[in-house]
């Protein structure tokens, strides 16, 4: 396996990058190696890791809390 070192990485960058890595439950190396397998892994969308980044983002902001509707009784069909 290759490695790769970047350099002039703005500290902004390197802070989101570990907050998105801990909300992964991940390192940050861990973290920047899925952002980019994710990348050019192919030209489609890949619905699963947006939703599991959007589930973190969710959470890192206190989660939703969802009303259920009550269920009702629907008749049965019935065919004359």
């Amino acid at each position: 396996m290759a490695t790769l070192t970047i350099r002039n990485l703005p500290d902004e960058t390197r802070r989101a990058l570990k907050e998105r890595a801990a909300r992964n439950d991940r390192s940050m190396e861990a973290e920047v190696r899925e952002i980019l397998q994710g990348a050019v892994a192919s030209k489609g969308v890949n619905v699963g890791l947006q939703l599991l980044d959007a589930m973190a983002q969710v959470r890192a902001l206190g989660g939703v809390e969802l009303d259920i509707p009550p269920r009702e009784v629907t008749p049965p069909v019935t065919f004359d």
